[in-house]
């Protein structure tokens, strides 16, 4: 985030493209949580919202299961792709009790999810907490530039800022550019793909554009395939305009296929198949 304005997210939102992208989101949501099945089934909807968010976040982390593997399966100890597809389970379940906190404390909230994330297979001293200077990021899936502790202390502090203050921009940019952010900074020892894919719902739901929670932004991403979301992010850590919409589309065009996929859900409930 290179600009200086008094809210830097807000202007973001007028990169050109974004608010096609904001209105394109805006609308898809608008007709999901419009379908008839809502008004009576939606914790059906969130539920199964959750269990297919939580599978496309780990798909990303390298635990591409199908679906019914995820449904299926009780025990996630044991090989590193059970752990993860775990790992997103816990997280994708939390996510939904820290929307109160996040809105005063974003970083309390991020330490959170990073303990949930590790879920004890982390050293102790490391888990929940900015890595230190020196120390190691196990995440080869996101291959970026690490900065450094200072650096990422220094800019997560004003991330949590810009959050605590409020800001005009739509709910999309603001998740887009948390969700960016996490990734850039690789703020933790591991799990921080994860931790900031479900940084990125919370500010989705607690935004109001989605309040219950149906339309997972992680199964877009998944869809979209590792490589456009790779490259979408490398984009954003150019910090130039064009690449930060980009990045702000993409997350856009993600929410997009979540919607999609909820908006399947409806019909299979509709229809009596699910």
């Amino acid at each position: 985030m290179s600009t200086t304005a008094s809210d830097p997210l807000a202007t973001l939102g007028s990169l050109p493209g974004v608010p096609d992208a904001v209105d394109s989101v805006r609308k898809a949501v608008d007709r999901v949580y419009g379908h008839r099945v809502m008004r009576r089934r939606s914790n059906e909807v969130t539920a199964e919202a959750a269990l297919r968010g939580s599978r496309g976040s780990a798909a990303l982390a390298g635990a591409d299961w199908n679906l019914e593997e995820v449904r299926r399966r009780t025990d996630f100890s044991g090989e590193d792709e059970a752990r993860t597809v775990g790992a997103a389970l816990r997280l994708t379940a939390e996510a939904g009790q820290l929307l109160s906190i996040w809105r005063q404390s974003p970083l309390r909230v991020l330490a959170r999810l990073h303990l949930v994330a590790a879920g004890g297979a982390a050293p102790d001293d490391a888990v929940g907490r900015p890595r230190l200077a020196g120390e190691s990021v196990d995440e080869p899936l996101i291959e970026a530039p690490l900065p450094g502790a200072d650096e990422v202390a220094g800019r997560l502090e004003g991330l949590s800022q810009l959050i605590i203050a409020g800001t005009a921009a739509p709910a999309l940019v603001t998740a887009a550019v948390v969700h960016g952010e996490l990734l850039a900074l690789h703020p933790f020892g591991s799990h921080n793909g994860l931790v900031a894919r479900t940084a990125e719902r919370i500010v989705l739901i607690g935004s109001g554009l989605d309040p219950k929670s149906i339309c997972p932004a992680e199964v877009g991403h998944a869809e979209q395939g590792r490589a456009a979301y790779v490259a979408a992010f490398e984009g954003y850590t150019t910090g130039t305009p064009e690449g930060v919409a980009a990045w702000i589309a993409h997350c856009g065009r993600s929410v997009e296929l979540g919607v999609r996929e909820s908006t399947a859900v409806c019909e299979a409930l509709q229809r009596g198949a699910a």
